[in-house]
């Protein structure tokens, strides 16, 4: 439009990129609707805890020791 501008600026530096860590997750298949889902670590540190996503049926996977090193399980 006549008689407004717009100016922009960039001197070619770029923001250092936000590192987030990765929240640790297991891989569930809900038997219960046939659904995959992943559930999260609690913030205590003891258990991943999440629900099916369609009935909302709880589950929990305890961490300690002498378990396993299965990333996906089955919830029956």
């Amino acid at each position: 439009m006549a008689g407004e501008s717009l100016d922009l600026y960039s001197d070619g530096a770029q923001p250092d990129p936000v590192r987030r860590e990765a929240t640790p997750f297991v891989g569930i298949r809900f038997a219960c609707c046939s659904v995959y889902s992943r559930i999260y670590r609690n913030a205590q540190r003891t258990a991943y805890e999440g629900h099916c996503p369609r009935c909302a049926k709880k589950v929990q996977v305890r961490i300690g020791e002498g378990g396993t090193g299965s990333r996906f399980f089955e919830a029956t």
